[in-house]
């Protein structure tokens, strides 16, 4: 329920910060005085899309804010999922600055306008004459006979087995679409793999013959470099470890008489046996050097494939040639098992669709009931609203369960819900949309919104004008309806020019305007009861207040 309003530098409203209370409340005020506004304001609280316009002339910044009461069994679990935190007066509040940045807040926590917008249809519904023209169109009739056949769960379901089967059939529509392509690609795909295949590639294969084939290249200079390398060392003419070995052994004969010498002799011959090791490896390497001209031909023809490969696939390594083999596979895999994954994919979209039309078919006989209850409310409250010979019927056009294969679920179900109205004896009932006036919609809507309001726990209702195109006994109706609505454990407050209906609210607001020399301001003030009989008698008999629309006023007000 809301509790509280606060609103500054908003369009033409200086500062406004008013209590608001259970049951029925009324606002009243003339034309332009800035009723809308304030409805504008709380929709831009509930997340409507902000305009730096909206800020008063001359001020940097504009804040709305309001106070609910909510109840903590049907809202905590809100507050827990979004990590907020939760307490029984939630506050919403909206910021507006002049740079055009816009922040939301949730008991102080920014949250996003998404969520502020979620929140809000919990806690409050503004039925407006734009509304009104909901009533025309399928979705709107469809969800009223939904609240009334209390089937959430029920669509719920519905709609998770619905989405399954939405899934399933695009996929079985891009096998269709892929087994199609493939068998039109099938020749080439099977050569590309047999060309890849024939290549026997492996990782690391073109670094490994490369590096082998330029060794083959130049195998005679290698063998004759290692050869003369070994010559060098230990050849039969003077070499390194001959004369390394005199010197050793010159060493050796002196280190009695000079021991200083002996570490060098050590380290001298260390260094000759080490270089005798190398000799003989380099010796060794040389006599291993193939000189094969029939390896290097083989080796070159197997680098100009792969080096074919890659330019013919637009990749630069072997590992992706690796990559696109190993995808050919798969590809031919699934052409040769496509009839197989046909079959399994059609049997589950098949099983996904007779159980999506079972749960359809069982929301479709708790609407086909919600139906019936909905034309015998409608009927009893629309005749005490000025419409006595009121015909209401929900027609039900329900898809042909006797062939299911030509049913194709929608994500509502598979229904078709057109509500028809006839208002007098003598004319068939039509569409509503075709045949109803502006006045009778409104209250089709009145009595739909008091209908379905026992049934959602929507804390507050604001009716904008309602009343339009009524007068005298319908709009004091109306009024009752509204009262009675409010007496409900809601709040309900509405916009209105008609005496009938302001004079039944428990509380009266009225919205004025002030003009100084500079500005004009829009203001709304809490009435009192001596305030609320000069007011309704304004609106009896405009700025000519008289004694005798005083003493009708007092009586409207039961005074």
């Amino acid at each position: 329920m809301l509790e509280h309003l606060y609103i500054k530098n908003f369009t033409i409203i200086d500062e406004l910060d008013i209590p608001f209370f259970s049951g029925f409340s009324v606002i009243t005020g003339e034309t332009g005085a800035g009723k809308s506004i304030i409805l504008g304001a709380i929709g831009l609280l509930l997340g409507q899309r902000a305009d730096t316009k909206l800020i008063r002339t001359g001020e940097k910044k504009c804040t709305i804010e309001a106070h609910f009461h909510i109840v903590e069994n049907e809202m905590k679990s809100f507050f827990e999922e979004n990590d907020i935190d939760y307490d029984e007066t939630c506050i919403l509040r909206r910021e507006l600055t002049d740079n055009g940045k816009s922040r939301a807040f949730i008991n102080d926590t920014p949250v996003s306008l998404t969520l502020i917008k979620s929140l809000g249809e919990h806690l409050i519904d503004i039925h407006s004459q734009h509304q009104n023209l909901l009533l025309q169109k399928d979705d709107f009739q469809m969800e009223v006979v939904d609240i009334v056949a209390k089937n959430k769960s029920l669509r719920d379901e519905y709609l998770t087995v619905y989405l399954r089967y939405k899934e399933a059939v695009r996929h079985l529509a891009e096998i269709k679409e892929d087994i199609a392509q493939n068998k039109r690609d099938e020749d080439f795909l099977r050569f590309q793999y047999q060309e890849l295949y024939d290549a026997r590639l492996v990782e690391g294969m073109q670094d490994e013959l490369e590096r082998e084939r330029d060794m083959l290249t130049h195998a005679e200079d290698i063998r004759g470099a290692l050869t003369q390398i070994a010559q060098i060392l230990d050849g039969e003419e003077r070499d390194i470890l001959s004369g390394l070995r005199t010197a050793s052994n010159l060493a050796e004969n002196i280190q009695d008489v000079y021991p200083t010498i002996a570490p060098i002799a050590e380290r001298m011959e260390s260094a000759r046996i080490e270089l005798l090791d190398i000799a003989e490896e380099v010796t060794h390497n040389a006599d291993n050097i193939d000189i094969d001209p029939s390896r290097l031909d083989v080796i070159n023809s197997q680098l100009d494939t792969i080096y074919h490969l890659l330019q013919k696939h637009h990749v630069s390594t072997v590992d992706e040639l690796i990559e696109l083999r190993d995808d050919l596979t798969m590809r031919i895999d699934s052409i040769d098992n496509s009839d197989q994954q046909l079959t399994e994919q059609t049997k589950l979209v098949e099983t996904l669709r007779t159980t999506c039309l079972g749960c359809a078919i069982r929301i479709s006989n708790t609407r086909k009931e919600a139906a019936k209850t909905i034309e015998k409310d409608l009927q009893q409250r629309l005749v005490p609203l000025g419409i006595p010979n009121v015909k209401f019927q929900v027609r039900i056009t329900t898809a042909d369960k006797g062939d299911k294969q030509a049913i194709e679920p929608t994500p509502t179900g598979i229904d078709t819900i057109e509500f028809l109205f006839s208002a007098n004896k003598n004319v068939p009932l039509q569409p509503i949309a075709q045949v109803a006036s502006g006045g009778e919609i409104a209250r089709v809507m009145l009595a739909i919104k008091s209908m379905v309001g026992g049934i959602v726990k929507l804390p507050t209702i604001i009716f904008d004008e309602v009343d339009t195109g009524t007068s005298g006994k319908i709009a004091q109706q109306m009024a009752y309806i509204m009262k009675e609505m409010g007496a409900q454990e809601r709040q309900v407050i509405t916009i209105t020019h008609l005496p009938q209906i302001a004079a039944l609210g428990s509380h009266h607001y009225r919205v004025y305007k002030e003009d100084d020399s500079d500005s004009t301001t829009s203001r709304m003030q809490l009435l009192t009861d001596e305030q609320r009989v000069m007011e309704i008698a304004q609106m009896l008999s405009g700025n000519n207040i008289t004694e005798a629309a005083i003493n009708n006023a007092k009586e409207l007000l039961q005074i």
